[in-house]
């Protein structure tokens, strides 16, 4: 799968600039920086120290290399002074500018920097030296929940298992939305997997920041009059070309721009390959595929796995609309996903105390076997030449350093599901 991206299209364009990188099953590739970095996230039980431990990369000790991309590596580190384990990614500022993904990486660090949320990785410090920027993140010891399902038979799960992962993403999402970003990327690789077994977003080098402030809507019951829901979509439309290949919505493969309902198409195709163990229009080529994608015929496998219900099926050709505007979430957002009967069984405010359908095994707390084996060169650790300047789009790029701990971060997680997110 070929990850895209370039600038915004005219209508006269046609060209298509790709770059790949080779993920863990060597099926997909990226553009992206996080498509290998993504291997990132939490082990359960960290807790994020308080103001007095300021940290830079010597605070650290490196345990394992477990995600390496174009312009940086991921590790597993422990914080000498907590002995605390985390995610550490390390970018390279030379090769940010080189390949131009600096904008691309300061809106990642900062929904990182500001998102609060029990399916999303935390972002627990970032700083910089001369050569490299650092985030310090979650580490999911479950791995990458796209290693996972292709683990399972057939690649794919039952329905009862599709239910629960995609209603954690849905938050995920929701909250995003509310925060005013699209995310535009979402995908197994894109997601990890915790010790306990949730899931997490990462990756948001793609995500798109609304122009102007997002303010939640309420929904109103027509009789009554009362409040019966909560959403937002961010007001944003843009012409950006990116994506990953397969899942890339009808809308922008025709160049007429994407609005947060782009999220909810690839939701359907994230639900549509976990149920199927296979996106639904995979052609032999790009070219191929973007003729699938566009002529918007929607099949489902006569033979499958598991059964899946004519509810579930209802849900994913909605969400699979050609027609953004008629998408099931375009106009109330997750809320009306959320409503859908497919969803009936899942009490959102409690799902986080909900047992996940495969619990990741792992041996002992520093245990990768969840993650690709990789091995670091002797070059990857040489020092960069890269010499900032008063231009430097690094000058203005502050330390961050997160406050709260994690139970303050459940007792937000918590007053958030009251409200849908």
């Amino acid at each position: 799968m070929e990850q895209i991206d370039t600038p915004p299209l005219s209508s006269s364009s046609s060209a298509i600039s790709l770059s790949s990188q080779s993920s863990s099953s060597q099926l997909r590739s990226s553009a992206s920086i996080g498509e290998d970095l993504n291997k990132t996230g939490e082990h359960t039980g960290n807790s994020t120290p308080t103001p007095s431990h300021k940290s830079g990369p010597e605070s650290f000790h490196k345990i394992k290399l477990i995600g390496k991309g174009d312009v940086g590596r991921v590790f597993l580190v422990e914080h000498i002074e907590t002995k605390k384990l985390y995610a550490m990614k390390v970018l390279d500022k030379q090769e940010m500018i080189k390949r131009n993904k600096v904008k691309r990486t300061l809106t990642e660090r900062e929904i990182l920097a500001t998102a609060s949320h029990p399916f999303i990785v935390t972002l627990h410090w970032s700083f910089q030296n001369q050569e490299r920027l650092f985030f310090i993140m979650d580490y999911c010891a479950g791995g990458e929940f796209f290693r996972m399902l292709q683990k399972q038979p057939g690649k794919c799960l039952p329905e009862e298992a599709v239910r629960f992962y995609s209603a954690e993403v849905l938050l995920a999402l929701e909250y995003l939305h509310m925060m005013g970003f699209i995310y535009r990327d979402l995908k197994p690789e894109n997601i990890l997997v915790d010790a306990t077994g949730h899931i997490m977003l990462t990756d948001f080098d793609l995500s798109k920041a609304a122009a102007i402030h997002v303010d939640a809507q309420v929904i109103k019951k027509m009789l009554t009059g009362r409040a019966s829901d909560i959403y937002a979509t961010p007001e944003l439309s843009t012409m950006s070309f990116v994506g990953t290949e397969e899942y890339m919505a009808p809308e922008i493969i025709a160049n007429h721009g994407q609005t947060s309902s782009v999220d909810w198409w690839t939701f359907g195709i994230l639900m549509y390959e976990m149920l199927f163990g296979c996106t639904p229009y995979r052609g032999k080529s790009q070219k191929e595929t973007f003729s699938l994608i566009t002529d918007g015929h929607l099949h489902f496998p006569d033979k499958h796995m598991h059964h899946v219900s004519s509810t579930c099926k209802t849900l994913v050709k909605k969400l699979l609309a050609h027609d953004p505007k008629k998408r099931l979430g375009s106009s109330h957002g997750a809320a009306d996903i959320k409503k859908h009967k497919f969803f009936e069984k899942i009490n959102f405010p409690l799902i986080r105390n909900m047992t996940p359908p495969i619990i990741p095994q792992i041996s002992n707390p520093t245990d990768t076997s969840n993650f690709r084996n990789l091995h670091e060169k002797e070059e990857d650790e040489k020092e960069s030449e890269f010499k900032e300047d008063p231009s430097s789009p690094f000058k203005d790029f502050t330390p961050i350093s997160r406050p709260h701990d994690r139970g303050e971060r459940a007792s937000l997680s918590s007053s958030l599901s009251h409200v849908g997110l």
